[in-house]
């Protein structure tokens, strides 16, 4: 058994920055060799601690920036026009492209993939859209549907 400190997020091992101790050859023929891991020294400890570091704060300013967006999208409204028939049912209904294409003209980017849409907006009206922009930070976006 060997102790390696992994470079990088590896599937029911361990995560980055872990030190983990695995047999001789998993970590001479394929974790080492694939750059996924290094062998536990002082020195690449210390080069492991200053790379958490980094990421860390590379994710609490991306964290930041997300919050930012979310307050520019619960502060903006997207109007969408569409063709519709009796009762307010549109012909065809209101996609997350859609969303994201309104919040775009607003100034505000945000990927189709980000918004999250229960159903189709199949009528007139306002919603409330959530839109995940990280696994922490979500928006309400509000979406007015109207009549062309």
């Amino acid at each position: 058994m060997v102790k390696v400190i992994l470079l990088k997020d590896v599937d029911k091992l361990g995560e980055l920055g872990d030190e983990v101790e695995v047999k001789d050859g998993y970590a001479r023929n394929f974790l080492i060799p694939r750059k996924l891991a290094v062998n536990s020294t002082k020195g690449a400890v210390r080069i492991l601690e200053q790379k958490k570091r980094e990421k860390e704060r590379r994710e609490k300013q991306l964290i930041e920036e997300c919050r930012a967006l979310a307050e520019k999208i619960e502060a903006a409204s997207c109007t969408i026009s569409m063709e519709a028939g009796e009762e307010d049912k549109l012909f065809g209904s209101v996609t997350s492209e859609m969303i994201s294409e309104s919040l775009r003209e607003e100034g505000i980017d945000v990927d189709k993939k980000q918004i999250v849409l229960e159903e189709p907006l199949k009528a007139l009206g306002v919603y409330g859209v959530e839109v995940r922009l990280h696994p922490e930070v979500k928006a309400q976006a509000r979406v007015w549907v109207v009549k062309k």
